[in-house]
């Protein structure tokens, strides 16, 4: 059977250049590549760094949607069921919010974890009893959990290819997250697959890009012991409970730990309560930054606007603390109500949905009504925060005190924010692979 796995393309928000599009393969496909490609001939083809080739016809073509892309998802599988292809969705929009999906889109639709989906799915297509939706079971356990294809991977077109999850889903339901949403749940994988994908990414330089790589953190624990001796240098995303942790931090240095992303959402408290953040203590972020920094870890801010507590003034009063605090890299957002979260759920209640065109829906657009400010207060604000955080002037004034530190840490401000556009000119003359390299051995070597 020939079976076609297609990453559409995603809409680049005002500050990303094509580097954001090439950072790393899609996991997730690469996953169902290892499902079925000893029994078929499987293809994988991410738009984001390559055409769609639409002169084939495969049996199946599977699309991996998330919302924002769902319209060009749509898109693509009527040309491919026009040929007779059977198209299948899956992804994390398919199983927040499959009864959303406009009726007739694919013809079949995965909800949950592709180990738990795509076997039955290619049995019955076997013996012409397909169905249109296949759930993965509740059963499913981090045992079950396949390993990406990383060996199926055109390294050339990445920066980064080694990146690495160790668990499915985050523990908490902060509203605006998909995990909100009674389909997602926190699933660790056995320490020893983790294992494997290490030494198969050949790198000593890790992503690991869980939704919260600590959310077990018995089993954080575990894992930091057991990679201690190998002399990893690694990132990872953690909730402000693990961040806390001060034995947990020491740990998570002791084995290489460089960054932590980290979602702090809004240093308004109002803001975090109303979003059922409860993990979040606004009290104690300057001491968690303080005892992140005392380890030499550098920490990504993930910072969200628009919250029902926010004004026009919470910009200038958030740049004020990321300087204060040398927050070493900021990830920003405007709150965007996805489909099948709490939050949306909420918002249509209170008819504040501005659009329902699923395209904007990347958190670079306005899609709600603000509680209070306008709708281009906030769009403006996103944008002015921004350019005032990778201003040369607040990049200077954030610079790490651990000399160590700077050389990451100017390649991230400098080369990938401030001067991103040059450096993707650089990345399509020399090639992602190349470049990525270079940044892996300044992050692995000069720390």
């Amino acid at each position: 059977m020939y079976i076609k796995l297609i990453q559409p393309k995603m809409r680049k928000r005002p500050m990303d250049t094509d580097i954001k599009i090439h950072m790393a393969p899609p996991l997730g496909l690469l996953t169902i590549v290892n499902l079925l490609r000893r029994e078929h001939r499987v293809v994988l083809e991410n738009e984001n760094v390559q055409d769609i080739i639409y002169d084939d016809r495969p049996d199946i073509v599977g699309i991996s949607v998330t919302v924002d892309t769902l319209p060009r998802s749509i898109k693509i599988a009527e040309r491919f069921r026009n040929k007779g292809s059977i198209v299948v969705a899956g992804g994390i929009h398919i199983t927040t919010a499959a009864a959303a999906v406009p009726p007739g889109s694919f013809d079949v639709l995965c909800i949950g974890a592709a180990e738990g989906t795509w076997p039955e799915l290619i049995r019955d297509y076997e013996k012409g009893m397909l169905k249109s939706v296949y759930r993965c079971s509740e059963k499913f356990r981090g045992e079950d959990i396949v390993s990406p294809a990383y060996d199926f991977v055109d390294k050339g077109i990445y920066l980064y290819c080694n990146v690495v999850h160790t668990s499915r889903g985050c523990p908490f339901r902060c509203d605006f997250c998909y995990n909100s949403a009674e389909q997602r749940s926190y699933l660790n994988r056995r320490i020893e697959d983790v294992l494997a994908d290490i030494q198969a990414v050949k790198s000593r330089h890790i992503m690991f890009i869980d939704d919260n790589f600590a959310g077990n953190p018995a089993w954080t624990r575990e894992f930091l012991e057991t990679i201690k001796p190998m002399k990893l240098k690694w990132n990872a995303a953690v909730s402000m409970n693990a961040a806390s942790d001060e034995g947990l931090l020491d740990l998570m240095k002791e084995s290489g730990c460089q960054s932590l992303f980290i979602g702090f959402e809004s240093i308004n408290p109002g803001s975090v309560g109303k979003v059922h953040k409860v993990q979040n203590d606004t009290k104690k972020y300057e001491k968690v930054i303080r005892a992140i920094h005392e380890r030499g870890i550098m920490v990504n801010a993930s910072l969200v606007f628009g919250l029902d507590g926010d004004t026009k003034e919470t910009f200038q009063t958030t740049l004020d603390w990321i300087i204060a605090n040398k927050v070493e890299t900021v990830t920003s957002h405007i709150l965007t109500p996805y489909p099948g979260t709490a939050l949306y759920n909420r918002m249509q209640e209170e008819g504040r949905i501005l659009t329902e065109d699923l395209s904007l829906y990347n958190t670079a657009n306005v899609v709600f009504q603000p509680a209070n400010m306008s709708a281009e207060e906030l769009y403006e604000g996103y944008l002015w925060i921004y350019k005032q955080i990778y201003s040369l002037k607040n990049i200077i004034k954030r610079m790490p005190e651990k000399k160590n530190q700077r050389a990451a840490y100017l390649m991230f401000n400098l080369f990938y924010r401030k001067y991103g556009k040059m450096t993707d000119f650089l990345c399509k003359c020399i090639s992602y692979k190349r470049i990525g390299k270079i940044a892996e051995k300044i992050a692995y070597y000069l720390r």
